[in-house]
């Protein structure tokens, strides 16, 4: 994969978990269905919601500094499911396929990182 194209996966990646990060961080009320509806109860979901843009805000820094591979597959599986709990809480499918950007750039990242690296002496 060509780096710069790479890097503006990375930086669009980085900005979903940032945004995603902040939202949650401020307590989207809105999401508190998402948390409920996996047998979380409704005061325990709001206080983590938080915990959780803690979390996506770490993974927009690493995604920024320090990605790895396993970073990778963590944004695939939560983009995925994130975005698959939507219709699961009675939103329309659509939901779930609209964000599908999120989930297959961090599929074709992880996908890329197992590559093998290319030798710089060839």
């Amino acid at each position: 994969m060509d780096r710069r194209i790479h890097l503006i996966l990375r930086a669009a990646l980085a900005l979903t978990f940032l945004g995603h990060g902040i939202f949650a961080l401020n307590g989207r009320m809105s999401w508190v269905p998402y948390l409920t509806t996996l047998g979380i109860a409704e005061n325990l979901a709001i206080s983590i919601l938080p915990m959780i843009g803690v979390l996506d805000l770490i993974v927009a820094a690493l995604l920024v500094f320090k990605p790895f591979k396993w970073l990778y597959l963590w944004c695939f599986v939560w983009t995925l499911s994130t975005a698959l709990i939507r219709p699961l809480v009675g939103e329309s499918w659509w939901e779930f396929i609209e964000r599908g950007a999120f989930y297959g750039v961090s599929l074709a990242l992880y996908l890329h990182s197992l590559q093998p690296k290319p030798n710089p002496a060839s």
